[in-house]
């Protein structure tokens, strides 16, 4: 046991003596001077990967005009059309220039003429982007703004109208609790008041 005491110690006495000759370098060498700072990034790049495209295409569905937001089969925006647009151009610090219209998928499909479905999807499609670049720019004027429209074909996204009615129905119906009606000092002295109403106060009080 003496032995290898001994020789752990020559080992450690090594070691401390080539850190020293050899400086930082020799000592960065021995150990990670980084531990945990190294890993914790590495396992924060990961999360943020994993985690960015979510929030990539979540943005770009926030910067689509939807077919419902245009009057059906038209390129006339509807009132709430024109509220999202005005609210993309509004957004801080600047708004994003790239925008997004959802392709047309109002215009009626006659089986008899399959050629003219798709003709018709991209005349309207292109209608529609020139009056998002209309309207943009009458809102943003004096901004010199330059918006960049483009057509996608994104599958909608949302919660039908019932399931989330019964989901709000629910959490009122199984909410619990009760707020207190005062804290502090007040409450002690609320609660002496009603006693002293109701019962006089302790004996002896008043004498």
């Amino acid at each position: 046991m003496k032995g290898f005491i001994n020789k752990s110690m020559a080992v450690l006495g090594l070691a401390g003596g080539m850190a020293l000759a050899g400086g930082c370098d020799c000592y960065r060498n021995l150990v990670d001077p980084c531990y945990p700072e190294r890993y914790e990034f590495a396992a924060r790049q990961e999360v943020i990967g994993a985690m960015a495209p979510q929030v990539y295409n979540g943005h770009v569905l926030d910067q689509t005009v939807w077919n419902y937001q245009f009057e059906p089969g038209t390129d006339r925006l509807t009132a709430g059309g024109m509220d999202h647009l005005a609210y993309l151009g509004r957004r801080r610090p600047v708004p994003d220039a790239n925008i997004y219209v959802q392709t047309a998928q109002d215009v009626l499909y006659d089986p008899a003429a399959p050629d003219k479905f798709s003709e018709a999807r991209v005349v309207l499609d292109n209608k529609r982007v020139q009056a998002v670049q209309n309207f943009l720019a009458a809102v943003t004027a004096g901004r010199h703004l330059t918006f960049e429209v483009s057509v996608h074909d994104p599958s909608e996204v949302g919660l039908a109208a019932l399931p989330v009615g019964i989901s709000i129905q629910k959490h009122y119906i199984g909410f619990q609790g009760n707020l207190p009606t005062s804290t502090g000092a007040g409450a002690a002295n609320v609660a002496g008041g009603g006693a002293a109403t109701g019962g006089g106060g302790p004996a002896g009080a008043g004498r």
